[in-house]
């Protein structure tokens, strides 16, 4: 998911993966679009023996999962796209079109991971 600290060029990003039957999010991290950020959500992943991988057509995940445990296309990817829906409803840094931006990227990933964290670990 993209959002920006600042100003639009200055991307940011929030990978997370979810578990397909309960909904909830296994791990997340926030960081730059590029192959380290995945390998570090890739690496909290380890502990959870995850069979496949359902993903948009970006190239890092070409990368660094092999073929046979990876799947490219949307048919499998709506419980992320509806999450996606209520952390912009939820969550005004991550509307596109907002007055209401992050100045720093330090406070940028406290509030998204604050969120998170009450939302899917706390119970």
């Amino acid at each position: 998911m993209w959002s920006f600290v600042g100003k639009k060029e200055e991307q940011r990003w929030l990978w997370y993966a979810i578990e397909k039957k309960s909904k909830k999010i296994l791990a997340y991290v926030l960081g730059k679009r590029e192959d380290e950020v995945f390998i570090k959500l890739n690496k909290l992943l380890e502990n959870f023996s995850i069979k496949h991988f359902y993903t948009d057509n970006w190239g890092a995940y070409e990368r660094n999962i092999p073929a046979q445990y990876h799947t490219i296309g949307k048919q499998n990817t709506q419980q992320i796209e509806r999450k996606n829906l209520d952390f912009r409803t939820r969550i005004k840094r991550l509307t596109r079109k907002t007055i209401c931006f992050s100045k720093s990227i330090f406070f940028h990933d406290l509030v998204i991971g604050l969120f998170i964290n009450r939302l899917e670990f706390s119970s």
